[in-house]
């Protein structure tokens, strides 16, 4: 059965292109103009992933994300943008997107993101027990990809989930960055990717009472991340 793909972009142009691209790679392809379509097809549909173009006409591609988790739809949401600020991908990731790319990208390195979204989308299996913790005044639900602080809930994207699930597992020691590269996005010998960078930042905003000093997610310079309970 193929993957069922939503490609949220009004340039239709780019559209196209993706659309005919992912179809020769074997994919099922939806497409949506606008933020407010792209609701409405996600809904219906149930896409197995969604590439969600930030710059879009009406609501744009961050709010299209917020509302996406609302209607608690949890397939990966991989963001398209020009925008090569990392406060954008940061915020995108506070929203509930699982990965990002910067356009213009290779046709090579989207379908690889794609391919590993959808593993690990695939693989999780819903499971009476929940993974639920608790850091400081935040709950944690890992098998919801939900954060409760006090009354506000906040969507907690998939590779952040995988983060603090390795922190959580190594919790008290250093767990390198290039660790968490290969083993989460299955990267190897790239120093210079962010992603898990990112991914921490906007993690501290959801979790950490002071996300400058944070007390749970603590930086080891020059090496990488550790989880203190």
């Amino acid at each position: 059965m193929k993957s069922k793909i939503l490609v949220i972009e009004d340039e239709p142009d780019m559209a196209m292109g993706l659309r005919d691209n992912l179809e020769f790679e074997g994919y099922e392809v939806l497409t949506a103009a606008s933020g407010e379509d792209g609701l409405e097809v996600a809904v219906e549909e149930k896409p197995d992933c969604i590439l969600l173009d930030i710059m879009l006409p009406g609501i744009d591609g961050f709010e299209t994300c917020r509302r996406l988790r609302k209607k608690g739809i949890r397939a990966p949401v991989l963001m398209l943008t020009a925008r090569g600020q990392e406060v954008d991908k940061v915020y995108g990731l506070e929203l509930g997107a699982d990965d990002y790319i910067t356009k213009p990208f290779s046709l090579k390195e989207l379908v690889a993101r794609i391919r590993a979204s959808l593993r690990r989308y695939t693989a999780e299996t819903p499971s009476d027990a929940r993974e639920e913790f608790q850091l400081g005044d935040v709950k944690i639900d890992l098998s919801s990809s939900r954060i409760a602080r006090g009354e506000e809930e906040l969507p907690l994207g998939h590779y952040e989930g995988c983060i603090l699930k390795l922190l959580r597992k190594r919790a008290g020691d250093v767990v390198d960055r290039t660790d968490l590269l290969k083993e989460i996005w299955g990267l190897e010998n790239e120093p210079m990717n962010r992603s898990v960078d990112n991914h921490v930042v906007s993690l501290r905003r959801k979790i950490e009472e002071n996300p400058s000093s944070p007390r749970h997610i603590i930086t080891v310079h020059g090496v990488g991340y550790k989880l203190v309970l």
